[in-house]
């Protein structure tokens, strides 16, 4: 790993929204040249593969602005900055899915876009046991669907390219990685 040294000598926020804030930092380069980075300061999030006794994923299928259509996801939200990834975890299945679950499985952690967020997302696989109403969180309900599909048929949706959001390829492979070993 190389030791070059990156310095912040300043920093200023640009903006601040309900879900992220920007700021700007100017960073001495390892060649003392001063360049400007802008970063996306992110809470946090969590994801969830709800798995039912009969390994089924429940899923959700909403409306996402930013591409300007629908996805099929696994269950997740933004942390609150104090929330327990765990804690987060319950709340959001809860809400997205209407699931409760007996065992949370820690799958992995990871960084979802580290060349400008500072988004940390935790990944849990959940062992299903209920299901009953939804829980919606503002807009939500308006734009989510629950599907409960098979797991090996949400894996061929992958290839497929019927699935196509990260943390939800992520999660399902890992989730089939864990179930298998």
């Amino acid at each position: 790993m190389p030791k070059t040294k990156y310095e912040v000598v300043g920093s200023r926020e640009v903006w601040e929204g309900h879900i992220f804030k920007v700021r700007v930092d100017d960073v001495r380069m390892p060649d003392g040249e001063i360049v400007e980075r802008e970063v996306l300061t992110h809470a946090g999030a969590v994801g969830v593969v709800p798995l039912t006794a009969d390994r089924e994923v429940i899923m959700v299928r909403q409306y996402r602005h930013a591409i300007g259509g629908y996805l099929l996801e696994i269950p997740a939200g933004k942390r609150d900055r104090v929330e327990p990834p765990t804690e987060c975890a319950r709340r959001e299945l809860k809400e997205e899915a209407g699931a409760e679950f007996s065992n949370l499985v820690e799958l992995n952690e990871f960084h979802n876009s580290p060349g400008y967020s500072s988004e940390l997302f935790h990944l849990y696989l959940a062992e299903v046991t209920s299901i009953g109403e939804m829980e919606p969180d503002g807009y939500e309900e308006m734009e989510m669907e629950r599907e409960i599909i098979p797991l090996e048929e949400a894996l061929r949706m992958i290839d497929d390219g019927q699935i196509v959001d990260a943390k939800t390829i992520i999660g399902l492979l890992l989730a089939d990685r864990w179930l298998k070993a």
